[in-house]
């Protein structure tokens, strides 16, 4: 299962996930684009569906589990993915509401969709829980409070949730891509930029750069890897 399976990082680790023969289960709020990343798998020859789902709706995050088992019988890894900034103002300039919006899609809905997973996982007696998260939430930003907040709220919810799961073989680890270019992303350098790197020397990534760790990581054994920060940035604190 991946959120935010509809563009960006979700749809090129879906497709990824696929093509090594997973059954997909493709998650996010935009009903024509995750039809479009399952309907892609489906024409490389993969099995997948889509599930239009809200992670910050907890009746809807249950949905999405249940569509999985229905379809598939349940799932073995989880890709907790959606996400994104919504407030971009200085702390004193922001708005609140944008604020909370931000920190219900990146915290509150990891949470909704890692507490529904815990069961299908524990069911199946193993499975991999994998947190997409940000170097932001090591080290902050200016004008990103409610999404640094909220990814660095994220990691110490896959370590404690790792400690919690490891007697039940789950493993529970953050992956940190780092600048990746995709339409939510309006602070990394236009595509159209002759070179790959900020001025602060990180790899600006296209979304499929990411595939190859993601990869890795649901490949790890059972009792492998767990609690666990894994990052594609130069520097990430």
């Amino acid at each position: 299962m991946v959120t935010g399976a509809g563009r960006g990082i979700g749809r090129a680790v879906a497709l990824a996930y696929a093509r090594e023969g997973a059954q997909m289960v493709c998650a996010a709020r935009s009903e024509e684009q995750v039809e479009s990343a399952a309907e892609a798998i489906r024409a490389e020859g993969g099995e997948a569906v889509a599930v239009v789902t809200d992670v910050t709706s907890h009746d809807s995050v249950k949905a999405m589990f249940a569509a999985a088992e229905e379809a598939f019988g349940g799932v073995d890894l989880v890709l907790v993915n959606a996400g994104g900034s919504i407030e971009r103002k200085r702390i004193d300039e922001g708005d609140p509401a944008l604020w909370e919006a931000t920190i219900d899609v990146n915290l509150t809905g990891a949470y909704y969709t890692m507490l529904e997973a815990v069961p299908y996982l524990k069911k199946r007696g193993s499975g991999k829980i994998l947190a997409v998260g940000s170097g932001i939430g090591r080290r902050g930003t200016v004008g990103n409070s409610a999404y640094a907040v909220a990814k660095a709220g994220l990691w110490m919810l896959v370590r404690v949730l790792a400690q919690e799961l490891v007697e039940f073989n789950i493993s529970v680890n953050e992956l940190i891509p780092g600048p990746v270019r995709t339409e939510l992303t309006r602070d990394v350098e236009s595509s159209s930029s002759a070179t790959p790197f900020t001025t602060s020397g990180e790899w600006i990534k296209q979304p499929e750069d990411v595939v190859d760790l993601a990869l890795f990581l649901a490949t790890q054994p059972d009792r492998g890897p767990t609690a666990q920060s894994y990052s594609l940035m130069r520097r990430d604190g």
